[in-house]
């Protein structure tokens, strides 16, 4: 400890230590330090961040009308990893919903390992695709590079393919709580909005398809979501 009562930045800190208190300011007590220890999480990273991933997938569909069970959203870490172990197996991993107002939209989830996506790869996930012709949509959850051909291979396949780094569903951004709520408008309702404010849709503010927002409920070009106060109505 520095003479000043801080902390060096070269010491460390042992989960000993936090345990019995030692680390911490004198005004906490040794039942606070306790609790800090109970909140270490000693399984492996890897099977956390499939299970946080996986976690934010299962919320983006549902918030894209698929049917979600909540069972599903609401496993717990412990439970999680008691189904897939700590190096879970990316392929017992992958999912199918189907759309809540509409059956004929089915989507695939499907984790990558954690190796470069070569063209090889997509190949192979293509292969192992069954009922192609009933699948709308597919997410390629990856943790690495995708190689330009690989790229090229996805967009030869006949349905969408939307492609995540897991890092990016780490965290749901809709939860923040700077992000106000989004709701994306059905074709009924954006002519309705239109017509409400006598106004032509190029007048709407506009959102890339590459906005984060966008990416997480799937907007296509030419859908209007609503959110906030200020700025109530955008484009894609």
């Amino acid at each position: 400890m520095a003479e000043n009562g801080g902390y060096n930045e070269t010491e460390t800190i042992t989960p000993m230590e936090i345990e019995n208190g030692d680390a911490l300011p004198q005004v906490q007590s040794q039942e606070q330090g306790k609790c800090l220890i109970t909140k270490i999480d000693d399984g492996s990273v890897e099977s956390h961040r499939y299970y946080l991933s996986r976690r934010t997938t299962l919320e983006m569909l549902k918030d894209r009308g698929y049917s979600i069970p909540p069972s599903e959203i609401q496993l717990s870490l412990h439970e999680f990893r008691q189904t897939h172990g700590h190096s879970p197996d990316v392929d017992r991993l992958r999912f199918t919903a189907t759309h809540t107002t509409n059956p004929s939209k089915r989507i695939l989830v499907i984790f990558s390992g954690p190796g470069i996506v070569k063209v090889n790869v997509v190949r192979n996930i293509a292969g192992q695709i069954v009922n192609r012709d009933t699948l709308t949509g597919l997410i390629l959850i990856v943790q690495s590079q995708i190689t330009s051909q690989a790229l090229k291979a996805v967009n030869l396949l006949s349905f969408k393919v939307e492609i995540f780094q897991i890092t990016d569903l780490l965290v749901n951004i809709t939860k923040h709580v700077l992000k106000p709520k989004h709701q994306v408008l059905t074709d009924k309702q954006k002519k309705n909005l239109l017509k409400k404010y006598n106004i032509q849709e190029k007048q709407l503010p506009r959102m890339l398809q590459t906005d984060a927002i966008a990416r997480y409920y799937g907007l296509e070009r030419g859908q209007v979501s609503v959110f906030g106060e200020r700025i109530p109505h955008k484009v894609v």
